[in-house]
C-alpha cells in the first residue's frame, strides 16, 4: 500500500459520510483543445471555466478515451482503455454495442461506498431496450438522452427521465432531421426560431433541461456525498442555440456566432452550478473535472465561410482530430478543481487519460481499485504530491481497426495494413516525420505494446482483421449478424 492511499483512507474513509468529497465530471460533447479562454481562445467567452482553471490545475497533457463519443465513454466509466472496454465505437455496421451485465463502472463503485449517483445529458452506452442503461450501470438517477445520435437533436421529442420517456409538445417538430438539420431563422434580437417549432419561448432546448434538473439533484444531496457525472451535450451538432445573447451583433458569420453562443452556454450553467455548491455550503469540498470527450472537430462554419478552426483559431497543438488516430484525435483540455485540496494557478503536464478516473476515485474515497483497471490514480497530483505520483508507461487507443499509442514523448499510429509509424511529439508536434526505421528499437517496443494491449472484441473486428476472418470468428462464437440499431432511442 502505497503511502498516498493510507493517507486519503485515513483523511476520509475514517471520518463521517459528510467528510467524503462529492465528485462531479463535465463532460463536454465536440469542445475543441482551445475553444476555452485558459486554453488560448480570444473569440468566445468562457468566464466561469477560466475561473475553475484559475483556481485549480489545468492540464496540458490529458486524453480522452477515444476519438469519438461512445468509446469514450465506456473508457471513462470502466476505467479501461480501447483495447479492453466494453464499447469501442460509435457502431459497427449500424449495430450500436452497450454496456452487459457484469461490466463494471465507477459510478457503481461510488454507490457502493453511499454516494448518490446522477447522470444528467448524454449516457451513449445503451439503447432504451438493452441492458446497459444508466439505471443498471450505477447510476440512481438519469435525465437525458441514451444514444447520441438522438442528441444530435437539441429540441427533442423527450428525453429520458430514468426509464421513463418526458415528452415535450412544445417542440413540435423539431425532431424530425430534416428540421433539426435544417438552416435555422434567427431574429435581429438574436433568438432562434427553429423550424417545426410553432413558439420558440415556449420550446425545450435538452440542455437547458437536463441542466436545471442536475441542479436539483445536488439541493437533494447536499446532505450526503454525491456522484454527478454533466454529460453536456453542446457544443456538439446539430448546431442550434436559443439565442446568440453577447454574440448578437458581432461581425461574424452566423454559424460561428452560433458556435460561440453554444460554448458560453456550457460556460454559463457551469457558472450557475459553482454558484450553487458555495450557496450550499459543499464547494470546498466538492472535486469537480472538467473535458471534452475527443480531440479537435470541424466545428461550425456554413458554406464559403471561413472554417471554424481558423477562425476560431482552436486547434489543439498537434496533428489530428476526431474521428482519426493521430495525437489530436485524443488530446483534450481538462482542469481539476477543489479548493479544500488544490492550490490555486496550477498547470501539469502529467500525462493522464480518462481511464484514469475510476482508479483516482477509488483511492479518493479509500476503496480497492478493480484489479483490471488500465488506469493509475491521479489522485497525488491532485493534492500536489506529484513525487507519489506514479505515470503510465504508455496510453493506448484503438478505433477502426487501427491503433495508437503515447509512450513518453513517442506517438505511434499502425493503419489497418499493419503499417506502423512513430513521431517525436516534442520535436514534431504536427506527426508529419515519420522516425521508425530511424528508432527500430522504439518502434518494436510500441509493437510489441500494440500486440499485448488488444483483446479481441465480439463486435468489433480486430486490428488488421479482415472481414471475412471477422466474420468467420464470429461463426465460431456462434454470434449471429447483429441488429441495426444505430438509430434506435
Amino acid at each position: 500500500m502505497t503511502l498516498s492511499i493510507v493517507f486519503v483512507t485515513m483523511q476520509f474513509s475514517c471520518n463521517s459520510g459528510r467528510d467524503l468529497p462529492n465528485i462531479v465530471f463535465i463532460l463536454v460533447d465536440d469542445l475543441g483543445y482551445g475553444d476555452i479562454g485558459c486554453y488560448g481562445q480570444e473569440k468566445i467567452q468562457t468566464p466561469n471555466i477560466d475561473k475553475l482553471a484559475g483556481e485549480g490545475i489545468r492540464f496540458t497533457e490529458a486524453y480522452a478515451g477515444n476519438a469519438v463519443c461512445a468509446p469514450c465513454r465506456s473508457s471513462l466509466m470502466q476505467g479501461l482503455h480501447q483495447g479492453h472496454a466494453r464499447v469501442r465505437g460509435n457502431g459497427y455496421k449500424n449495430y450500436r454495442e452497450a454496456l452487459r451485465e457484469g461490466d463494471y463502472t465507477v459510478a457503481m463503485m461510488l454507490q457502493e461506498a453511499g454516494y448518490k449517483t446522477g447522470l444528467f445529458g448524454k449516457w451513449g452506452l445503451a439503447l432504451h431496450n438493452q441492458y446497459g442503461i444508466p439505471n443498471k450501470m450505477g447510476f440512481d438517477e438519469f435525465f437525458g438522452y441514451l444514444n447520441q445520435r438522438h442528441a444530435h437533436c437539441h429540441y427533442p421529442e423527450f428525453l429520458y427521465h430514468n426509464t421513463e420517456r418526458v415528452y415535450y409538445p412544445e417542440n413540435g417538430t423539431h425532431h424530425l432531421i430534416e428540421n433539426y438539420k435544417g438552416e435555422q431563422v434567427y431574429d435581429e434580437n438574436g433568438v432562434c426560431h427553429p423550424l417545426g417549432i410553432e413558439d420558440p419561448s415556449k420550446a425545450k432546448y435538452a440542455f437547458d433541461v437536463y441542466c436545471e434538473e442536475s441542479l436539483e439533484f445536488v439541493r437533494n444531496n447536499k446532505e450526503n456525498p454525491f456522484f454527478l457525472y454533466l454529460a453536456y451535450t453542446p457544443p456538439h451538432g446539430s448546431y442550434i442555440a436559443p439565442e446568440l445573447g453577447i454574440y448578437t451583433n458581432n461581425e461574424w458569420p452566423l454559424s460561428h456566432k452560433v458556435y460561440a453562443a453554444m460554448i458560453t452556454r456550457v460556460d454559463t450553467e457551469i457558472g450557475k452550478l459553482m454558484k450553487l455548491l458555495e450557496e450550499l455550503n459543499i464547494d470546498e469540498n466538492t472535486l469537480v473535472i472538467f473535458a471534452s470527450d475527443n480531440g479537435n472537430t470541424n466545428g461550425n462554419a456554413g458554406e464559403g465561410e471561413i472554417p471554424t478552426n481558423i477562425f476560431f483559431n482552436n486547434d489543439s497543438p498537434r496533428a489530428g482530430m476526431k474521428g482519426d488516430i493521430l495525437d489530436g484525435a485524443f488530446h483534450v483540455p481538462a482542469i481539476a478543481h477543489w479548493p479544500k485540496y488544490i492550490e490555486h494557478s496550477q498547470e501539469s503536464d502529467h500525462i493522464w487519460a480518462m481511464w484514469d478516473f475510476l482508479p483516482t476515485v477509488a483511492e479518493l474515497i479509500g476503496v480497492p481499485s478493480p484489479d483490471d483497471t488500465d488506469g493509475i490514480s491521479i489522485l497525488p497530483t491532485l493534492l500536489g504530491e506529484t513525487e507519489k505520483q506514479t505515470k503510465h508507461d504508455f496510453l493506448y487507443w484503438e478505433y477502426k481497426e487501427e491503433q495508437a499509442v503515447r509512450m513518453g514523448n513517442w506517438y505511434a499510429y499502425k493503419n489497418t495494413k499493419g503499417e506502423l509509424e512513430i513521431y517525436d511529439l516534442l520535436n514534431n508536434p504536427g506527426q508529419g516525420t515519420d522516425l521508425s526505421t530511424e528508432y527500430p528499437e522504439i518502434a518494436q517496443k510500441i509493437d510489441e505494446i500494440m500486440k499485448r494491449e488488444h483483446s479481441p472484441s465480439d463486435v468489433w473486428p480486430s486490428p488488421g482483421e479482415t472481414e471475412a476472418e471477422f466474420k468467420q470468428r464470429m461463426v465460431q462464437l456462434g454470434i449471429n449478424d447483429r441488429p441495426k440499431n444505430v438509430a434506435d432511442f
